[in-house]
Parts: structure tokens; C-alpha cells; sequence
């Protein structure tokens, strides 16, 4: 193993030792008593199983029969999340078939960025992981179940789904991805245009037409996103089957994976005889693994977020600064839009994540004495699924990448070390996705330019006033303030002042997530604007420097004079209508980015 690894994960393991403890306490002694169901009073029974045909009262009255929980995220207006139309009853009939029951557990929303960017109801986006991870709790709270499957695949779907399960540790967990969406119009000729369209070159039409050959079929987008980084991460800590996560919603191997996902989670229960709860499962070296695979694949921003609240819910004090200093040893092996012009099935093609898995292994950068839900050992997430006559099997997966300009052996990176950078200094704290930034990019110190909202850039834009150097401070846009909604609306129009040959960077604490791009962006900084932070007390013309090198945020204004300024007030727009109203209360209850932008943080590091 890496010795920075090793350092990472046994500070790691220091600093959590009295959450952790706390945490594998409870969800053992919830274990310990045995299916709850046995323990409920017959009326409770009985409203459990009344919508159950006879053979599953049957067995759920015998405790040697499992009953599986099934939580999903179906949706029909959602690509990524409609191929889950028919799961469920898929479900049921392969646990049927092996002496156990499915029950449709309960529903989760999932939201999806694309469609709520730059409108109002993205400032939902983020709160809506909350509310996924208290409708799992409650979609478990009926204590009915031996283990669950978890049905969800986007952005803070996935996120949500995991820390709403890791509250009920005590049950084994297997998550089922539903797949990406076959190729389409490349990435990169869908921001070409984009941009065209930003600069006054392209019609509403063509932008139109190219977004719909974007998006034109079942299944997540093909860019390097959140939601594909969820799948990623999600096979690495090894809550996938192995060679599960990119496989097309439509192949013939996506059904077979699925059957075996529902066999598999009954063999981790008591009654399968390989009893692997969830919250033990998931430990340090879990998400130590799930970090560097994060930085080797310079995948999304949003995960500066969701893997600290993720930790939280299992005990584990995970820190920027631990992602930090693992950042600085991995190197990227990986260039998939916005990081380069491959997409995600040409990752796959080249070699996917059991190569990817592999070489990481190979070179001491991840653990493999690891749990998995396929038994111990990562090494198993090296090999890929094949449909075999009427059998499903495993076989090595490739030893060398089939493209290196989308996938690189460890030998040869892209960059000697991770996509991303924290930044520091008298502006706060943040972060960078470097990995999409190109080196003559990557350090700006240019004049600020403040603003309150993404329109005020747009309109600043197309009246001319931005043709210069310049630091786009975005104000007002952190959990505590709007929610944190994804600020791409702005995203072409700082892309074609790049283009002019215009040093030009971004510094907000709102945040960007996996689709960041070519623009050098410093976000999810804090102490966010609304709080008084020094963002606050920036001042159109400040001489701001972004270096994306060394993960500086400076701004050069005598420290006395920062701290005498007044903070600027936000504009006096509030969050109501389509239903911001309603999250009021989750908004002034966000902890800082760094914490997880999490209304659980609290709660959670005072259960010792």
C-alpha cells in the first residue's frame, strides 16, 4: 500500500473512533435481535403482509424465508431513472423464485438537474438528497425487512439513497444502477454549440436540435457527471455487482445483472447464510478507496459533498483535507467529457472500471481488504460480467487499456495526481475541479466583478462589459443562503471569454458539480456570503488571485481594511414559489460545504 494512504486511513480511523464506535453499536445491537419482524404484534403483522398473496404471508410468518426491501427512485419523465419502470415485479419474481419476497418498500424523488438548470427549482436540487435519505428512513421504518435494494442513479438520488440506508446499517444493501444512455451527439459538439449559442453564432433551433441528439434515449447522460461518478463510486466500494454500473439500460446483460443483484442481497442476509450488514460493510477504508478513485477519475465536484455526508451517517469524520492529501498521490487515468471528448460508454469500451479498479490496486493506491457485496476483496471488481449460454459469469477483465486517450495505466496519467484542489486562503475555503482545466488556465489574478445572481452575468455579457480579465464572484448561492443550486447557466458565457483570450476564473460558494468545465472555478467556498464571510466584503475592481496550482484564494486588500468593510446584503429577491418556501426551514439548518452541506451533521456528531 501507498504510505499516504495508509496515513490517510489510520488518522482517519483515529478521528472517528468514538462516532464509529457509536454508530456500529447501534446498528449491532438491531442485528442482534434477528429478523424485527418476528418481534412485531400480530395486528402490526398483519398490515404488513395484507397486500401479500398467500404464499408470502406464508413465508414472512417463517423467519427462515427473506423479505427484501425494494426503494426506488422510478420516475417516467427522468431518462436515467425509467428503466426502472418494471424492476420491482422483476424483483419479486426472482426472489420468489429462490423462497423469499420483495415488497416495494416505499418511493424516493429524484430531481434532475438538467431539466431544473438556471430555473427556480434548482434551488431545491440539493435539499432534495435530504429529503431522499428521510424517505428512505421512513420507506424502512417498518421494520419488515431482512435486507434491501436500492433503485436510484442520479445526482443526489444516490447520495440520499446511501445515507438514508447506513441509518438502518443493521441490513445487507445491494444497489442496482439501471444504466447510460447509448452514444449520441459527442459532448463536445453539444458544448461547441452551447457556446456558439452564448456568442450570438447559433440559432434557438440548432441549440435545440443538438441538445435532443444529446439526450435522446433511456438512461443517464453520457458525460462524466455526478450521476455517472455515483456509479463509479458506487462499484468501487463495492455496493454494485462487479461490472454493473455502465452496462446500456436496453442490453440483454443489464437484465441478467439485475436478476443477480436480487439473488445476491439474500445471500448477504441471516437467512443466505453470508450475513453482511451494510453499516459494516461501508468503514474507513471504504471511503478512503472511494476518494482516490473519485481523484484517479477526476469525477464530479458534488462529491466534495456528498462523500463527507455520506461518512457522517456511518461515524466517519471525513475531511477536505483528507481528500486533500490523497489528491496529491493519485494520479488521473481518465479523460471523459468535460475532463476530454470520450463519454462514458467509451470509458467502458477502453476498459471500464474493472481495468480502472485494477490498476489502482496493482499500484497500493486503493484497499482490498475490503467487504464487498459479492464476499471480501476488491480484487474481484478487477473482472466483468459475461451472459454465458443460460448462466451469468465473471472473467477477467481487460489487462490494458484498448484506448489511453480515454483510459491510462497508472504508469503512464494523464496528471501526476487528482482532479481535485482545495483552495485556501483570506477568501475562505474551497474547491477546484483541475482536471478539466487546462494548465494555462489554471492560475488567474484579475479584477473582481461581483454579482448576486447568474442573470446579472448573462446581462453584463451581452451589454459588453466583460471583455477583460476577470473574476467572476458569484455571491448569495451557498446551502444556507438559496440551497446551493448549480450555477452552469453562466458556464458558456465565461467559456467564450476564454475563447477571446481573456484570463477569466469563477469564485463563488455556490457550486458547479460534475459538469465543471474548461473555466477555472473556485466554489462550495466558505464561510459562505450570507453568513458575513470575506466573499461578503469583496468589492467590484478587488485584485483576486485563483491558482489552481497551489490552491490559493487571495484576494490582495489589506487584511485590516477586509475586515473593516461592512458584508454586502443579498438583493432582496427571497426563495418562494415552486415550493422553495417549503425548505425555509432546511436552508437555515445546512452546515458548511465542508461538513457535507448537510441538515444532519449535527445530529449525527452528537451520537457517540
Amino acid at each position: 500500500m501507498h504510505p499516504r494512504i495508509l496515513e490517510v486511513t489510520e488518522r482517519l480511523i483515529e478521528r472517528s473512533r468514538a462516532t464509529r464506535t457509536g454508530y456500529l453499536a447501534m446498528i449491532e445491537a438491531v442485528a442482534s435481535d434477528g429478523p424485527q419482524r418476528g418481534k412485531l404484534q400480530c395486528a402490526n403483522f398483519a398490515h404488513g403482509v395484507a397486500s401479500c398473496g398467500g404464499s408470502d404471508k406464508q413465508r414472512l410468518r417463517l423467519m427462515d424465508s427473506a423479505n427484501v426491501a425494494i426503494v426506488s427512485a422510478y420516475n417516467d419523465m427522468l431518462s436515467a431513472h425509467q428503466p426502472y419502470v418494471d424492476y420491482p415485479e422483476r424483483i419479486k419474481r426472482v426472489l420468489h423464485e429462490i423462497g423469499s419476497v420483495g415488497q416495494v418498500a416505499g418511493g424516493v424523488p429524484a430531481m434532475c438537474d438538467g431539466v431544473t438548470q438556471g430555473e427556480p427549482g434548482m434551488e431545491l436540487s440539493l435539499a432534495s438528497r435530504e429529503v431522499i435519505a428521510l424517505s428512505t428512513a421512513v420507506a424502512l421504518s417498518h421494520n419488515m425487512f431482512d435486507a434491501a435494494l436500492y433503485l436510484g442513479i442520479c445526482d443526489k438520488i444516490v447520495p440520499g439513497l446511501l445515507i438514508g440506508a447506513l441509518r438502518f446499517g443493521h441490513l445487507p444493501a445491494l444497489f442496482m444502477p439501471s444504466g447510460p444512455m447509448t452514444s449520441g451527439l459527442p459532448n463536445k459538439d453539444k458544448a461547441d454549440v452551447r457556446q456558439r449559442f452564448a456568442d450570438g453564432r447559433a440559432s434557438r433551433e440548432e441549440l435545440l436540435e443538438a441538445e435532443m441528439k444529446a439526450y435522446h434515449d433511456p438512461g443517464t447522460c453520457t458525460f462524466y457527471g455526478t450521476a455517472n461518478t455515483n456509479q463509479m463510486l458506487m462499484e468501487v466500494m463495492g455496493l454494485h455487482l462487479p461490472g454493473a454500473s455502465f452496462v446500456n439500460p436496453e442490453a440483454p446483460l443489464r437484465q441478467w445483472l439485475s436478476d443477480e443483484a436480487a439473488r445476491q442481497v439474500v445471500r448477504l442476509t441471516r437467512q443466505g447464510g453470508s450475513f453482511t450488514p451494510l453499516g459494516r460493510l461501508l468503514d474507513e477504508r471504504v471511503l478512503v478507496n472511494a476518494v482516490v478513485a473519485l481523484h484517479a477519475t477526476g469525477g464530479s465536484t458534488n462529491h466534495t459533498l456528498h462523500l463527507p455526508a455520506i461518512a457522517q451517517a456511518a461515524g466517519i469524520q471525513l475531511t477536505w483535507q483528507d481528500m486533500a492529501d490523497l489528491s496529491e498521490v493519485v494520479p488521473t487515468l481518465t479523460r471523459v467529457y468535460p475532463n476530454g471528448k470520450a463519454d462514458i460508454n467509451h470509458f467502458q469500451a477502453a476498459g471500464g472500471v474493472a481495468l480502472l479498479v485494477r490498476e489502482l490496486l496493482d499500484a497500493g493506491l486503493l484497499h482490498e481488504d475490503v467487504d464487498t457485496v459479492v464476499g471480501h476483496g476488491l480484487r474481484r471488481y478487477t473482472q466483468e460480467p459475461f451472459i454465458d449460454g443460460d448462466r451469468l459469469v465473471w472473467r477477467d477483465g481487460p489487462a490494458r487499456s484498448l484506448d489511453e486517450n480515454v483510459l491510462r495505466p497508472v504508469a503512464r496519467p494523464f496528471s501526476a495526481e487528482g482532479g481535485l484542489r482545495v483552495m485556501r486562503g483570506n477568501l475562505g475555503q474551497g474547491v477546484m475541479k483541475i482536471s478539466a482545466v487546462a494548465p494555462e488556465h489554471q492560475v488567474v489574478q484579475a479584477p473582481a466583478r461581483i454579482f448576486h445572481d447568474q442573470q446579472q452575468l448573462v446581462e453584463a455579457f451581452e451589454a459588453g462589459e466583460l471583455e477583460r480579465d476577470l473574476v467572476a464572484v458569484m455571491l448569495f448561492q451557498g446551502p444556507r443562503s438559496n440551497g446551493m443550486p448549480e450555477l452552469h447557466k453562466m458556464t458558456p458565457y465565461l467559456g467564450v471569454l476564454q475563447d477571446r483570450g481573456f484570463k477569466v476564473a469563477l469564485v463563488t460558494d455556490g457550486r458547479m458539480s460534475g459538469a465543471s468545465g474548461k473555466v477555472p472555478a473556485a466554489i462550495h467556498v466558505y464561510p459562505e456570503a450570507i453568513d458575513g464571510g470575506p466573499l461578503a466584503r469583496l468589492r467590484d475592481g478587488d485584485i483576486v488571485r485563483v491558482d489552481g496550482s497551489s490552491g490559493e484564494l487571495q484576494v490582495n486588500v489589506d487584511a485590516a481594511e477586509l475586515a473593516a468593510r461592512q458584508p454586502v446584503q443579498p438583493s432582496a429577491t427571497e426563495s418562494v414559489g415552486c415550493g422553495r418556501e417549503l425548505f425555509a426551514f432546511m436552508r437555515g439548518s445546512f452546515s458548511s460545504a465542508e461538513l457535507g452541506a448537510s441538515v444532519f451533521t449535527q445530529a449525527l456528531a452528537a451520537l457517540k
